[in-house]
């Protein structure tokens, strides 16, 4: 039996008149004041209010603290008239009202001073409960220790009904007594003691990216950045060797060609193509990780997973691919051989524009040694956010699906309009990679790049002609994005240092999101025409 203790309050509550299903008189007069009842004297005896009749042919709308005053199970049940008719009649300034109200209820309580209501669940309840104190919290003597610490200190209802996750905000979690966290400690009780190393949450979004690539673990950090530099601190060591790709994300280049050789990390750089400068490398070198995107950004070249994977591991080397621009629905990464696959969560898997964070999926020996690193490290992904990215995840079939249809349908328009020089697209024949992509991929992804056939000046009048897609960074969202790479993301290079990269003043990054595809089509080409 659970029981709930509820304070005397002198909030009034709304009642309302309905059809009297037992036959009992109607009362419309007594509630003549506004429909309120204030526990004051009225020109109708409260007895008479509080009748068994009057009882059952009104319905009480409670006061706000009403709800929090009651039990979780209470508040589940309060449909049960008798229990609000008890709890009602408590609040009456006559005794004998209350009295009746009490024996007019169908369920068993007794009224006191302080209220104490008491509710039989039911054999079938579906919500389950830690063991809760019998005892009364005597120690909680004053107003501010009972707002911090009553109806938690002794325990409190665990929800496993509810359809969504919850979100589990706290930086830390208790231990009952010193046993348990001994326990703990010798691994032979689980708990995530502090919110650094985990949290709820959290873990029911890192097991969802876990299933969907097939991993055995996943970590999830505070953003895409955050979990390529914890991935490659924690697997290259100081003096080690690694190799990655000329085309990849920006700050992601940065990181590897300007910090990790302050660790004494040699790097080569390869063409996402060039199988045989990576055999070179693995040849020359004691390389610990081979780390490359794939589709890359921003020219969406492929790397043949499954062919690096079986060269890597013949010369012991790791193999992590940033799989963003993919997706885990468009590519299966670890299937084709990599130990490790890398998202920006930003992205599709979220899917809506609204939070950040990143994930690191492979096997747990691994994934275990970059957790413990970013559990030093920080970079903890708020449990609100987490929360976000798990509902997000729950149409990304049906955004991918939608991305996938519209990218690849515009990219053959775009390919065949007169005012575009070059797409750069993997679903399209003519990219250099269609074949890898063909093979290893089950969509192309919902990113096109292309050149206008232009300068600088032009491709900025096409862009500003847009008017559906935003001109912001990111993609993978609901929304359509474009921006142009030269001044978004390299104009703090001149004209001749973004060359050195393949960034042309022309070139435009298009995000598709799920918007209809006549309108996007529409657009763009109306664009097109502008310029």
């Amino acid at each position: 039996m659970a029981v709930s203790s509820c304070p005397r309050v002198s909030a009034a509550f709304e009642c309302r008149s309905e059809p009297d299903f037992c036959g009992g008189p109607h009362r419309p007069e007594a509630f003549a004041s506004g429909g309120r009842f204030s526990g004051k004297a009225s020109s109708v005896p409260s007895h008479q209010i509080f009748g068994a009749s009057a009882l059952s042919s009104l319905i009480f709308r409670f006061p706000p603290n009403f709800v929090r005053q009651l039990s979780t199970k209470a508040r589940r049940n309060c449909s049960n008239i008798g229990v609000a008719q008890v709890v009602a009649a408590s609040w009456s300034a006559d005794s004998a009202a209350a009295a009746a109200a009490s024996a007019s209820a169908a369920a068993a309580a007794s009224v006191e001073a302080s209220v104490e209501v008491s509710v039989v669940e039911s054999s079938g309840s579906d919500v389950q409960y830690e063991d809760l104190a019998d005892e009364k919290a005597s120690f909680l003597g004053f107003d501010g220790t009972l707002t911090i610490h009553a109806g938690e200190r002794l325990g409190r209802g665990i929800v496993t009904d509810a359809i969504t996750t919850p979100v589990v905000n706290t930086s830390a979690y208790f231990f009952k007594k010193t046993a348990e966290l001994i326990d703990f400690k010798e691994k032979r009780r689980a708990s995530f003691e502090y919110g650094r190393y985990g949290n709820p949450t959290t873990v029911v979004l890192e097991e969802k990216i876990s299933a969907l690539e097939g991993a055995e673990s996943t970590v999830i950090m505070a953003s895409g950045m955050c979990a390529s530099t914890v991935m490659l601190l924690a697997l290259v060591p100081p003096g080690g060797h690694m190799v990655t790709t000329t085309d990849c994300y920006r700050r992601t280049r940065i990181f590897i060609e300007t910090f990790l050789p302050k660790l004494g990390v040699e790097v080569t750089v390869i063409d996402p193509a060039d199988t045989e400068a990576l055999k070179s490398a693995l040849d020359k070198n004691n390389v610990t990780l081979f780390f490359t995107e794939s589709p890359t950004n921003p020219f969406l070249r492929c790397v043949d997973i499954e062919l690096v994977s079986e060269l890597c591991h013949r010369k012991g080397a790791l193999v992590c691919i940033d799989s963003t621009f993919a997706t885990p629905l468009n590519q299966k990464t670890l299937s084709l051989g990599a130990d490790l696959v890398l998202h920006s969560a930003t992205k599709y898997i979220a899917g809506h524009n609204d939070v950040i964070a990143g994930c690191i999926s492979g096997s747990e020996k691994l994934v275990s040694t970059i957790r413990n690193l970013h559990h030093v490290l920080g970079g903890v992904l708020n449990p609100n956010a987490a929360y976000l990215i798990i509902r997000g995840m729950k149409t990304l079939h049906l955004r991918v699906q939608q991305q996938n249809s519209t990218a690849l349908r515009m990219a053959k328009i775009l390919e065949a309009h007169p005012k575009v020089k070059c797409v750069y697209y993997p679903g399209l024949p003519s990219h250099p990679e269609h074949h890898i992509a063909k093979r290893q991929m089950t969509g192309f992804g919902g990113v096109v790049s292309f050149e206008v056939d232009g300068d600088l000046t032009t491709t900025i009048k096409f862009v500003d002609a847009l008017k559906i897609p935003y001109i912001a960074p990111s993609f993978g969202g609901c929304e359509s994005i474009v921006d142009q790479p030269a001044i978004m993301s390299y104009w703090d290079l001149n004209q001749s240092e973004r060359a050195k990269y393949g960034i042309q003043d022309n070139l435009v990054r298009f995000s598709f999101g799920v918007e209809d595809f006549e309108d996007l089509k529409a657009d763009i080409l109306q664009a097109l025409e502008s310029i």
